[in-house]
């Protein structure tokens, strides 16, 4: 839901106008069972004033049936909506919400704090800028409150609030929270997370979430939604340059030939020099193409159409980098590699086995690889690293990935969209794991053709099998 300005009434092309130039935070809630998440996305909604009055009518029904306040309203209801959340009162899939302030526009996902859902929790952050991390003041930091911690400094996520919940219940006690601030920052120094903002507050009550709390005068610090409309968002892929990962090939009429794809990072101008990866085959922008109209200019973040000065050879799933004509080594062209380091989080029952085949897709980028060798995996209760063969549903392991085709890459660190992908089995077409390139392998060498030539085969006959309508050139 929107926030409501005057302009909505008076002039709407300025609202829309404004509205579509707000900045735009994604974050996700994680935390223990019962920690009070859902509570709170749904207290944020209804203390500013982003509820619909069927929607509060609604939900102060069924607090009556299915709540867990005793017939009181029970604002959790706002983002449980599963029939089997709402009978166990607990979150199950990932739930997503969107509303908007003055300033910004937000996209909140909930995500499940029981064990066994640790991969929609996963999912849930791949996304996010922001974490908010609960706490239930009388339990204090639990195993789940380290594990998703550590999920989140997995998945890069630069902004941790660790919101200390349930405060009415321990008569809001200055001691308590501290005593909970200072275990936090004890395990949060190990796994090097900063920009920590912590806060006390009741879901349930409102305390720190929209308005100020009369009862911990105590805390001198921001509201909830204060620090979600004040936190710098993340920055741009500043150490990478122009990335255009190909989706589509347009070719609307015989004079237009047109590359279409949503730039991944960096900023592109029209005449400017530019190489297609891996085939590393150069020419510069002739035109770039949108639905509004043709632009001099487009940056990360935008749907375009790029159209260039030569005919060149490029597919589905290639990359179009800029080069950067004042320097001599264009060191911020992503990698092309076929052997991989990489983090994965298994998301199936079945194990992940060194040697077995997957998919592994990369945006539109598809190839036939295997995991060579786990060199470990991870406690996420202890952050130890272990020695593993294969890993088991939820566990988190470091690997090298070999790959039968080449991938442009850049780290995961560096640029989310160019340095993740996901594993997909190959007979259940199930999306089985998700993963995060750290590099490229040590010992990579890139095969020559006949090297792989057998997965050639292999491939392009599972890819005719189980995606018809595939349009890329997978093996060159």
């Amino acid at each position: 839901m929107s926030h409501h300005s005057p302009l909505i009434s008076s002039d709407i092309d300025a609202y829309l106008t404004q509205h579509e130039n707000k900045e735009l935070l994604r974050f996700i809630t994680c935390g223990n069972v019962d920690d009070g998440k859902s509570t709170l996305i749904g207290r944020l909604l209804h203390d500013s004033k982003m509820i619909f009055e069927d929607q509060l009518s609604a939900i102060a029904h069924d607090s009556k049936t299915v709540g867990s306040n005793g017939g009181e309203l029970d604002l959790a209801l706002l983002v449980d909506g599963l029939q089997s959340e709402r009978e166990q009162g607990i979150t199950i899939d990932v739930a997503y919400r969107f509303f908007s302030t003055e300033k910004r526009k937000f996209i909140i996902a909930d995500t499940p704090g029981h064990e066994q859902y640790t991969r929609n929790m996963a999912t849930g952050a791949s996304t996010a800028d922001l974490a908010i991390i609960l706490i239930d003041s009388r339990q204090g930091v639990q195993t789940q409150t380290r594990r998703h911690s550590f999920i989140v400094k997995l998945l890069g996520i630069h902004h941790v609030i660790v919101a200390v919940n349930k405060m009415d219940i321990v008569n809001y006690s200055q001691i308590r929270f501290n005593d909970i601030k200072a275990d936090y920052l004890q395990f949060a120094e190990e796994l090097g997370l900063d920009n920590i903002h912590f806060i006390p507050l009741s879901a349930l009550k409102g305390d720190n979430v929209v308005e100020t709390s009369a009862y911990m005068p105590w805390y001198k610090g921001k509201t909830l939604m204060q620090l979600l409309n004040t936190i710098p968002l993340r920055p741009t892929n500043s150490n990478t340059g122009f990335n255009l990962p190909v989706q589509l090939i347009n070719r609307p009429s015989p004079d237009f030939r047109g590359y279409a794809g949503s730039i991944a990072s960096g900023t592109i101008r029209v005449g400017d020099k530019v190489v297609v990866l891996p085939s590393k085959k150069s020419s510069r922008v002739k035109s770039i193409v949108t639905y509004d109209g043709d632009l001099d200019e487009a940056c990360q973040g935008m749907a375009v159409t790029l159209t260039l000065t030569d005919e060149i050879d490029i597919g589905r799933g290639d990359v179009i980098s800029k080069i950067d004509t004042a320097e001599t080594d264009n060191s911020n062209l992503p990698t092309i590699a076929t052997e991989l380091d990489v983090n994965i989080v298994w998301m199936n029952e079945d194990p992940l086995t060194t040697g077995k085949n997957y998919f592994i897709k990369r945006g539109s980028s598809m190839s036939l690889g295997n995991f060579e060798r786990i060199y470990s995996k991870t406690d996420v209760n202890s952050f130890a690293q272990q020695a593993a063969k294969q890993l088991e549903l939820n566990e988190i392991g470091y690997a090298k990935l070999s790959l039968t085709s080449p991938l442009v890459f850049d780290s995961y660190n560096e640029n989310r969209q160019m340095g993740s992908f996901i594993v997909i089995d190959r007979i259940s077409n199930s999306t089985v794991g998700a993963g995060m390139i750290i590099k490229a392998s040590e010992t990579e060498k890139t095969p020559e053709k006949s090297d792989y030539s057998a997965f050639e085969i292999e491939f392009n006959a599972l890819v005719r099998k189980h995606f018809p309508h595939w349009q890329a050139k997978v093996i060159r």
